[in-house]
């Protein structure tokens, strides 16, 4: 019988209650006033601007939620989390509120007509953006609204609810909207029966199926019922709020309109459900319909993503990637790889993409062939579009120039996907006449592109000239040194009017307008500093080597008012994430801007600047394996070295206590954490945030490991915490989300660790935050979690 989560947390709580009888009972606590000021601090609103820039959308968000609200009802099948009472999903952020300011006057409008209580969706705008939508999400159920812009004011559009358990909603014009509908009451939904009607059975016959180790799957009938009452809708087409339904109820995965609008690809999920893998990799049907619901086209009946095969560049043999070309009214195009797959398999080209055209009837068309894996195609027009091709394993990739009308296709550029230094930037895209985005070609045979600008000197945005002749960059604008500014939005490519994101260290990131022909910047914003007890904290990107020669950066942070000689060396915190790479170079590159804003959340070490420590953060953890030789077969040596040398940084400079350091993360952080404190006397504490411990039980891969536990089991074992836990005898705080919902962190992983430490006599806490994901939401939960983590600081590195 499956444990409800209410009763679940219930038992939880009862056990670890039982098992710590020896020490004080625990309830929610908060960290010292400057960490809980910041980390309650109310958020910038966040803004989407029309293409004409002649609005903005200002979205306030919800504040934290509180665990009561974290504790309502959920359903976790198939790889999702369902709020059974109203077919939406369980955890999400919501709007609270919409303004509309009116770019040419300045004027701001409070949207009207705005639910009471409003949950709102993300809004996607009308393909004219004369209107935008968004979902409110209520206690029992899920209602559309539509806002007219010009007006300012908001009206609701359905008349049955929403079913957001799957699919979203899609515009056709400024009057029509499609989205999948509920098809009965959550009420109706299948009740758990008292005892099973038999036992559960998986079975395999001789076919192998690799798959990684995914969290929330179906486990027993019981399940596959409760996944088809709530995937199944009834997909509706809804003309100024006249809701007509299309074709049958099904379980709609995706649907996509045709760019002429006279047609739907619709991918449908089929039975069996599997116990293997989320719903987004079950079995299903790509279809073409009508907007009638007719049936016009099946293009593929597609297996399970249990078939597919291990490996980073190995795929299932099978079509995919279905989707309509931006550039033409009504023209599907797919991949399909040739090599049965398995990139291991010699041939000159691996992947082929194939195009069909409305009424679908014809003979599919081979477009072109791909000598990496097929990445996806950027449309363009009659005679211009990139290609994108790459290789995980060789983190290579390479972008083409394709004539789509003669299939003709030359190379643009290849480059490791590491190299930040080289990275021409992202092509600017524009609405074609049907609407879509498309690249943005000007001068016959450039594209704008905008970039993060990665640079020695750290992150310098730019806009720049591509020429598809001669293939190089000329960079038109770039970011003042001092400054990180970003190109948002692109609004007028010829005139090179655009909006970007300001910010300076003291400066909080707002909006301006940017004409390059004027040399004006007019500020369309003037949010105000969210977090200002930040301000006075010195900030500062560091550079430094380890012992092979690669260089490495991290971000410091010194208390306000702080000078090394006069106030003597200061504790540290440092936190990380290690990065896999196959060049050195690569590794070696400045990543991130020392001139950005600093504002924090709840995850953040930065809070422990306020407390007297120097934070280290984004401390660069590189993992190189270069040639035939894997990043991870040294995982443990290179930690080391990225450690020490990060240390003798901070005590070099006559900031960091040497004998004083702890060092913390989250995920595969928090695995990197666990494994320092196995393996160096480094540190003097350690914080680990829902990390994996044990890769045996993830014996598919994990993270950029792609060789299974019995290709490779000594990796496995030696970057396994878990088999060293006899050696960690520095105090470690283990944290974890009950609920957490990772490919892999099962809160498992914690508590063995957890027991392995103790029963070998070493310095270890084990905190369950109830009801939360492998990301925290709950206020109490993340102020306890604050708490938790300063009062560890404190006993076993401040003093």
């Amino acid at each position: 019988m499956r444990i409800t989560k209410v009763a679940g947390a219930m038992l939880v709580s009862l056990l670890l209650t039982q098992a710590s009888k020896a020490q004080d009972a625990v309830t929610y606590q908060t960290p010292p006033k400057a960490i809980a000021d910041l980390a309650l601090a109310a958020p910038t609103p966040s803004v989407s601007i029309d293409d004409k820039g002649q609005y903005m959308l200002l979205m306030e968000r919800s504040p934290h939620p509180t665990i009561e609200e974290l504790a309502q009802p959920e359903l976790r099948i198939a790889g999702l989390r369902i709020n059974p009472r109203n077919y939406g999903p369980s955890r999400a952020s919501f709007v609270s509120n919409f303004k509309i300011k009116d770019l040419k006057t300045n004027k701001e409008t409070q949207v009207k007509g705005l639910p009471a209580n409003l949950k709102a969706s993300t809004p996607t705008w009308s393909p004219q953006q004369t209107k935008f939508a968004f979902t409110n999400t209520t206690t029992n159920g899920i209602d559309l609204y539509v806002v007219n812009v010009q007006a300012a004011t908001a009206t609701k559009f359905n008349k049955s609810y929403l079913n957001m358990v799957l699919d979203d909603l899609s515009w056709e014009d400024e009057n029509t909207i499609w989205y999948p509908a509920t098809t009965k009451p959550a009420s109706a939904a299948p009740p758990q029966p008292l005892a099973p009607k038999g036992p559960i059975v998986q079975q395999n016959l001789g076919k192998a199926a690799p798959s990684r180790t995914y969290q929330d799957l179906i486990r027993n009938p019981y399940d596959e019922a409760l996944f088809e009452f709530y995937g199944t809708a009834q997909l509706v087409r809804n003309n100024n709020s006249v809701e007509t339904k299309v074709g049958a109820p099904a379980i709609y995965r995706s649907i996509s309109i045709s760019p002429d609008k006279n047609y739907v690809l619709v991918r449908r999920i089929n039975k069996p459900f599997s116990y293997l893998v989320p719903a987004s990799s079950f079995a299903s049907t790509y279809s073409i319909l009508d907007k009638t619901g007719k049936e016009l086209k099946v293009l593929a009946k597609n297996p399970s993503g249990e078939t597919a095969p291990t490996g980073f560049d190995n795929i299932q043999n099978i079509p995919q990637r279905f989707a309509w070309r931006a550039d033409q009214p009504s023209t599907i195009y797919w991949m399909q790889p040739l090599d049965s797959g398995m990139y291991a398999n010699k041939m000159e080209y691996h992947d082929a993409v194939y195009t069909l055209t409305a009424p679908f009837t014809g003979t599919p068309k081979e477009l072109l062939k791909t000598k990496y894996r097929f990445n996806g195609i950027t449309w363009g027009n009659a005679t211009t579009a990139l290609v994108s091709e790459g290789l995980r394993r060789q983190q290579v990739m390479r972008v083409n120039k394709l004539n789509p009308s003669t299939g003709q296709m030359e190379p643009m550029l290849e480059r490791s996907i590491n190299d930040a230094y080289n990275n021409p930037g992202t092509p600017v895209t524009t609405k074609n006449q049907y609407g879509r985005q498309v690249l943005q070609v000007i001068d016959g045979n450039k594209l704008l592109m905008t970039s993060t600008g990665a640079s020695p000197k750290g992150d310098l945005p730019f806009l720049a000239v591509f020429s598809m002749d001669d293939k190089k960059n000329n960079i038109i604008w770039r970011t003042e040194e001092g400054t990180y500014e970003p190109v948002v939005k692109v609004l007028d490519a010829d005139k090179k009017i655009f909006v970007t994101s300001k910010e300076t260290q003291e400066d909080a990131p707002n909006y301006y307008i940017r004409n390059l022909q004027n040399n004006t910047a007019v500020a369309i914003t003037n949010f105000a500093d969210p977090q200002p007890a930040l301000r006075q904290v010195k900030k500062e990107k560091i550079k430094y080597k380890r012992q092979d020669g690669i260089d490495l950066t991290a971000t410091l942070y010194t208390p306000a008012g702080y000078d090394a000689a006069r106030d003597g060396r200061l504790p540290v915190l440092m936190w990380a994430y290690p990065r896999e790479f196959k060049n050195a170079d690569d590794a070696g590159q400045v990543r991130g801007s020392q001139n950005t804003f600093t504002r924090i959340n709840y995850g953040s070490p930065v809070f422990w600047v306020t407390q007297g420590y120097a934070v280290m953060d984004a401390t660069e953890f590189p993992i190189v394996g270069e040639g035939d030789v894997q990043p991870n077969d040294n995982f443990i040596d290179q930690l080391s070295w990225n450690a020490e040398a990060a240390i003798n940084k901070i005590v070099d400079m006559g900031i960091g206590d040497r004998n004083r350091v702890a060092v913390g993360g989250h995920s595969y952080g928090a695995f990197m954490t666990a494994n320092l404190l196995a393996h160096t006397n480094l540190f003097k504490a350690g914080l680990a945030r829902s990390g994996a411990y044990n890769r045996t039980l993830t014996p598919f891969g994990f993270q950029n490991e792609e060789r299974t536990y019995w290709q490779a089991p000594q990796i496995y074992n030696a970057m396994s915490p878990f088999s060293h836990a006899d050696k960690i005898k520095t105090p470690i705080l283990l944290i974890h989300g009950e609920a957490d919902n990772n490919s892999g962190t099962f809160p498992i992983q914690s508590e063995r660790l957890y027991n392995a430490i103790k029963g070998h006599g070493g310095t270890v806490r084990y905190v369950v935050l109830p009801f939360e994901s492998h990301g925290y939401s709950a206020k109490e939960n993340l102020l306890h979690m604050l708490w938790e983590q300063h009062q560890w600081l404190e006993k076993y590195v401040k003093k």
